[in-house]
Order: C-alpha cells, then sequence, then structure tokens
C-alpha cells in the first residue's frame, strides 16, 4: 500500500507469523528514505526500494520486539545504514535472541544500534523530516514518527484495538496516556500505519476504537 501525503510517502510490506508491517517511508521529491521496523517482509521493501530508487539513509525502529527487528541482518546484509533507536528499548534491543526463543525461533545477536531516538527530535531524510513522540506502555521506550499527514505508529494504537501491554515492560495505564498525549493529539485527518493490520485515522479510532471510547477496559477519552 502506498500513502502519500505532500512529501512524504509511505509504502508498507507485511509479512511472517506475526503479519507484522514493515515500512518503506521515504521522500517523494528527493527519494530519499527509511526502513521503519524491519520484520519478515524486509526484502521485499528493499525490492520496491531499489525498483523505485529510493535510498535508505536510515533504520529507524519504533520499538524493539522481535517481530520489529528480525528483518535487520537482511537490511544490514544491503544496505550500510545507522540503526535508531530510543534508548529505553536498548534492554529489549539486546533481548532480541531470547524473544526468538520464545517462539521457537533463532536468531544471532544484533548488530549495535548507531543512534538513539529522542521525543521531540526528529529524523530526517532528504527534503523531508519526521517528528519523534515518545509514547511507551506497548515497550519502554516505544516511539512514533509524525509528518505531513502521516503517523508510523508501531504497537501503539490499531484500526479498532491498542497495543498489547502483556509483555515485558507493558503497562496499560502508560499506554492509554500515550494514545491520549501522542496520538489523539494529531489532527484527525492524519493516517496511522501501524505496525499490524490496517492503516486508520485518528479521527477513526476517536470515533470508534472501543478502547478510546471506553467500551472496553482504559477507561476511554474520546
Amino acid at each position: 500500500m502506498a500513502e502519500g501525503r505532500g512529501e512524504v510517502a509511505v509504502r508498507s510490506f507485511t509479512g511472517g507469523a506475526f503479519a507484522q508491517n514493515t515500512y518503506l517511508v521515504y521522500c517523494a521529491r528527493t527519494h530519499a528514505g527509511i526502513l521503519v521496523d524491519p520484520g519478515a517482509a524486509t526484502a521485499q521493501a528493499l525490492q520496491a526500494a531499489r525498483a523505485a530508487g529510493v535510498t535508505i539513509e536510515q533504520i529507524v525502529l519504533t520499538h524493539a520486539h522481535l517481530d520489529h527487528v528480525e528483518g535487520i541482518p537482511v537490511a544490514r546484509a544491503e544496505i550500510d545504514a545507522p540503526i535508531l533507536l530510543h534508548p529505553d528499548d536498548m534492554m529489549l534491543y539486546g533481548a532480541a535472541p531470547t524473544q526468538a526463543s520464545w517462539f521457537g525461533m533463532r536468531m544471532d545477536p544484533l548488530p549495535p544500534v548507531d543512534g538513539e531516538l529522542a521525543h521531540g527530535g526528529v529524523v530526517s531524510f532528504g527534503d523531508c523530516k519526521m517528528a519523534v513522540r515518545l509514547a511507551p506502555g506497548h515497550a519502554p521506550g516505544h516511539v512514533i514518527l509524525v509528518g505531513d499527514g502521516v503517523a508510523v505508529v508501531g504497537d501503539v494504537i490499531f484500526n479498532g484495538s491498542i497495543g498489547r501491554t502483556d509483555l515485558p515492560g507493558g503497562d496499560l495505564g502508560t499506554l492509554m496516556t500515550s494514545i491520549r498525549e501522542q496520538v489523539l493529539t494529531l489532527p484527525d485527518e492524519t493516517t496511522l500505519h501501524t505496525g499490524h493490520g490496517d492503516d486508520t485515522t485518528v479521527g477513526h479510532e476517536r470515533r470508534t476504537n472501543p478502547f478510546v471510547t471506553g467500551v472496553y477496559g482504559g477507561g476511554g477519552f474520546a
């Protein structure tokens, strides 16, 4: 799927047992881009980047759960782009082989992280920028990337649901605060590119997401 809002274009690639969405985000004018959350569909994202003439300048992680990092070795075999992660998720990143073992998978240690993401910072590629917002609750160092009418939100919120909070470092109250302060403060027309499932918008989730409206646990705050 492709989404263009002004200068920022977003393409998603879904794969693996977790049906995780890997994103190729690029500046439509300069064709400089970033690879966000390289999961099982990383090879397809790289192929699409080559076909479109997109130069991937950075690998950006919304968080470090297994399904969002398992494609890093595939990416690094082709591109020498720095890996960026919020420091609060470094412990999860280092434990990726342990996470894999929980699901009967094997993973070698991942390459070192090259740079840190920080709340209020920006990720730049070509003429484009995306703002970094810290949104913990699903993972301690989870961030979302916001720019030009779109947001890549990882596993904070989904179309009709929210990220799970029963994994190490998860907390429901913290996640709901993140949704209220970092997602619902965006314009309603903002497209949300999620870590699993279909795209949605802030307005749609504000009106219909049962965790946001209070139909399910979390209290609601629409």
